[in-house]
Formats: structure tokens, C-alpha cells, sequence
């Protein structure tokens, strides 16, 4: 946050966290132990590869390529901890499987109607699936800064491409879906842009500065 000269509060892990600047969080919302180990032993059992999350560490149990590819694109240090049950903590912000977006795919109806109205699920790229707790989305997050920060809901904008973005999209004031973003996240916007290398950064800075 310091090196992008951020004064203001971030939000993380898809919303289950909002941070200021200097490390203090000031709001946390994250899936109870018990509640992620359900999902947890649902991803042994079908051996899956999972991970959750300590004091901004990543932790997984086996040390497999799905990790390795989260790790590469989100700058992460892997941690193998010998079991998720003792390693883990009280909570963790979120939990996340890695798998091919074919997998994916089938799975995600599956663990939605598993766990409607306990955790949240969607996809944040088609290969990763993410588990936050029900009081914790991007939307939510997102209300909580611009009251913290006196910022009417009309004057907020998002963008994002996926399923984990949607409600968040809905919530703002003028929501962009990125052009092949799934149905979901589509119906979620007022328009669309196109991905990036297509111009969309141009269209969206037209259309800010023209508003």
C-alpha cells in the first residue's frame, strides 16, 4: 500500500478484511475454524487442493502444483503445515480450491446449495474457488468504506470479471463487468468494457472523466 502511496482503507480477501495503511484493521470478518474445516475435509475428500489463511500466511497441507500456481500469481509464500485443524487459528479470511475451471465448474452449484446461508462461494478466476463468510463480500466491504468515509452510494464505481465481483458491481453506484465475465457478473453491471489490451482502461477513463 505504501508503494502505491494509498492513504485510505484497503479492502482484502475479498472483502472479509478492510486495512488502513499502517497494518490496523478496523474490520474482520472471517469463517469460523469449525465452519472451514467442513469445507476443508469436503476438499480431502475428493482430494482437492485447499487453502486457508493466518496472519497473512498461506497455508496448505500438502505441498501440490495448484499451490504453487496461486502462489506465482498472487506473490505468496507457501507454508506446509502438517494439518489445517491445528494450524489454522480461530478463523481464517478466507479459504480457497484450486483446480482446472472444468472442475470448477461442476463443483461450484454443489458447495452454493452445500452451504447457502452459511458461506459465500464464487470464482475470482476460473481456476481458483473462494470461501468467505456470509457477513463478508466485496459489496459489503465496499458499503462499510464509503461510509467511513462519507462517500454516497451513487458516486462509487467497480469493475471486475469475476463471480467473486458481482455483488459488489450491483451495490455501486455505476457497475462494469469486463466483456466475457461470466452471465452472473454481466446481469450484475450497468455496461460493459472490453478486457484489458482492448481499450476497456480508455473507455473507463472516457466515461469517468466525461461524468
Amino acid at each position: 500500500m505504501q508503494r502505491l502511496g494509498l492513504d485510505g482503507p484497503v479492502i482484502c480477501y475479498q472483502g472479509a478484511q478492510v486495512r488502513m495503511p499502517n497494518g490496523e484493521t478496523i474490520l474482520d470478518h472471517g469463517i469460523a475454524h469449525d465452519l472451514a474445516m467442513e469445507v476443508i475435509r469436503f476438499a480431502r475428500e475428493r482430494d482437492l487442493h485447499v487453502q486457508a489463511y493466518r496472519e497473512d500466511l498461506l497455508l496448505i497441507e500438502r505441498d501440490r502444483p495448484e499451490a504453487h500456481e496461486y502462489s506465482e500469481h498472487a506473490g505468496m509464500e507457501i507454508n506446509v503445515v502438517g494439518d489445517l485443524d491445528q494450524a489454522m487459528g480461530p478463523t481464517t479470511p478466507k479459504l480457497v480450491i484450486v483446480a482446472s475451471s472444468a472442475t470448477l465448474e461442476v463443483l461450484l452449484p454443489e458447495v452454493r446449495r452445500r452451504w447457502t446461508g452459511r458461506l459465500i462461494a464464487a470464482t475470482s478466476m476460473p481456476t481458483y474457488l473462494e470461501f468467505t463468510s456470509v457477513k463478508s463480500d466485496k459489496a459489503t466491504a465496499l458499503q462499510f468504506v464509503c461510509e467511513r468515509l462519507g462517500v454516497p452510494q451513487a458516486e462509487t464505481v467497480a469493475v471486475g470479471d469475476g463471480r467473486n465481483d458481482a455483488s459488489m458491481i450491483a451495490w455501486a453506484g455505476l457497475g462494469i463487468a469486463i466483456e466475457g465475465s461470466p452471465p452472473e457478473v454481466q446481469a450484475a453491471a450497468d455496461r460493459t468494457i472490453p478486457g484489458p489490451g482492448h481499450g476497456g482502461i480508455k473507455q473507463l477513463a472516457d466515461l469517468l472523466v466525461g461524468s
